[in-house]
């Protein structure tokens, strides 16, 4: 039985779609706040437990008869570690036989804030004595692209993140990756570095956007304060523009950057490319 956690959001839909191809839906186990959410994986066959990170009760019998259980980081930033060390108890008591993470990319030594909560939660994962693999996921492409239709109308890209390199993937990228390591063997203790075969400055991405666009699109870099508060005039929440703000500074110290290219090793293919994912969104 595999089990999935934060099974209908962007990732763990992609990840369920993975797994369907690969596994019988009778195998799988969705984890999910919101059943209704995953009607549609339900009719196919799959199974689905209720269960909240918030109640921590709920957790074992949603984890109960997990061979293997991917752990998709919570999203609720600042709330994270309790929450994940919530995941791993339960983990612990349903006896689960490989536990799946999914951390950021080098969560270890990341000059990202946002590190923080996954590096304590590697630590707890290590103590808890469950055999794991860390996936540690970089940037999605979609993060940035999500953003062209702005930045066609104020003919700018705007971030604080310098020079620095992003080798960012699509998430169906970090999506194959975990099925693959879920439906593989001899998995257990690996740490996978996971990121883009290809990189890029936010003053290329303006170019890729400019390119197909025909539009005069520049990048403007701005101080992390200036950034943010630019993000949060846009409407964004607070939060948010605050992760944003300092994942963009932290890309400027190369947080955002990794060439090792396990994750198109992991996935048997090259990952996707962002100048592909920038004429998609452009093109429609």
């Amino acid at each position: 039985m595999i089990v999935v956690t934060g099974a209908s959001g962007q990732l763990g839909r992609l990840v369920v779609n993975g797994l369907l191809k690969k596994v019988a839906a009778s195998e799988i186990a969705l984890v999910v706040r919101t059943p209704e959410k995953v009607a549609d994986f339900a009719a196919l066959g799959v199974q689905v437990r209720q269960a909240d990170y918030d109640q921590p009760e709920t957790l074992a019998a949603a984890f109960k008869g997990a061979d293997k259980l991917l752990l998709i980081s919570a999203n609720e930033v600042g709330r994270r570690v309790p929450q994940h060390r919530a995941a791993i108890e339960a983990a612990q008591q349903a006896s689960v036989g490989l536990l799946v993470y999914t951390s950021l990319l080098h969560a270890d030594t990341s000059p990202l804030p946002l590190a923080d909560e996954h590096k304590e939660t590697e630590q707890l994962i290590r103590a808890a004595a469950i055999p794991f693999v860390i996936l540690r996921n970089g940037w999605y492409s979609e993060n940035y692209v999500a953003s062209i239709d702005s930045v066609l109308q104020l003919g700018a890209v705007f971030g604080s993140a310098g020079e620095g390199r992003i080798a960012s993937a699509a998430c169906a990228d970090y999506a194959e990756a975990a099925v693959a390591v879920l439906t593989q063997e001899n998995q257990a203790g690996r740490i996978y570095e996971l990121a883009g075969d290809e990189s890029y400055s936010l003053a290329e991405f303006a170019a890729e956007i400019a390119r197909h666009s025909g539009k005069h699109i520049v990048y403007h870099n701005l101080p992390e304060a200036d950034y943010k508060a630019a993000l949060v005039g846009a409407g964004l929440p607070e939060g948010l523009a605050t992760v944003l703000s300092e994942s963009d500074v932290g890309a400027s110290k190369g947080g955002l950057f990794d060439n090792s290219h396990q994750l198109s090793q992991l996935i048997g293919r090259p990952t996707t490319s962002w100048k592909v994912s920038v004429e998609n969104a452009i093109k429609g």
